[in-house]
């Protein structure tokens, strides 16, 4: 029986980690036979020792999504290997440190732009870099946490969030002719690399204890990753614009 991403080729963004969500996706992505690539910044290094660990062998190119240089080349390097495009992931987040943990007043704006460029706009820039490679459509695939509410610690990545969650939307507007579907996952809190860069993460991830329908495990991302390979396939054909909740259904309980 062939897998949900037979054929496809993809490009995934963030794998860090072991725990990472991003390397979950890469790992189901490939058992479900898609073909991928990845991208990594600031330590390919770090990447490429991580993804000794997925199913098959893939290559880990260097992407800082800020630099116009390493946007302009990714569609040369990517063709080379791939030859083209069905899927994008975009798991990249980043606020300097005095825009997180309860500084939120005091943030400099020079700390704020920083982390809208790194956790908003690199899903345009991301996804223009690769546009010409998805000439028969394809399907973008990034990753928020619930924009509604003000998280304890998170300060301006929830504004940088708000600003990703509506890029999508925007984005799912002008590609669509192009029969290019833009969603996001909205993940619970996963004890990853960059969920442990937040001060005071455990006070956050303590709402889920009481409030997820659902039991959340903190230490298992594959449900997001799920997520994320269920977008990328065909059986959201007619879905973008859309925030997929993989949460554990916090975000339908009041209190």
């Amino acid at each position: 029986m062939s897998g949900i991403l037979e054929g496809k080729r993809v490009l995934i963004t963030g794998v860090l980690m072991e725990s990472s969500i991003a390397f979950h996706a890469a790992k189901l992505a490939q058992e479900q036979g898609a073909e991928i690539i990845l991208t990594a910044f600031p330590r390919p290094t770090l990447t490429e020792r991580i993804a000794k660990k997925l199913p098959k062998p893939t290559k880990v190119i260097e992407l800082d999504v800020t630099n116009d240089e390493h946007l302009a080349r990714l569609e040369d390097v990517v063709r080379e290997e791939l030859g083209s495009l069905d899927g994008v992931v975009h798991s990249i987040g980043f606020a300097p440190q005095d825009a997180l943990g309860g500084n939120f007043l005091n943030t400099p704006f020079e700390s704020v732009a920083t982390a809208m460029h790194v956790s908003a706009f690199s899903l345009k820039s991301l996804t223009m870099a690769c546009l010409p490679l998805m000439q028969e459509g394809g399907s973008v695939v990034g990753l928020t946490f619930d924009a509604q509410y003000a998280w304890p610690q998170y300060d301006w990545m929830g504004p940088a969030k708000a600003a990703l969650e509506a890029t999508n939307r925007y984005m799912a507007r002008d590609l669509g002719k192009q029969n290019i579907r833009c969603n996001l996952v909205s993940a619970g809190p996963i004890g990853s690399m960059a969920a442990k860069s937040i001060p005071g993460f455990s006070e956050l991830a303590g709402v889920w204890d009481n409030r997820s329908p659902l039991e959340w495990d903190l230490s298992d991302p594959e449900p997001a990753g799920r997520g994320i390979v269920a977008l990328l396939s065909d059986w959201f054909p007619k879905t973008t614009g859309e925030i997929v909740h993989v949460d554990g259904g916090l975000h339908a309980i009041g209190a």
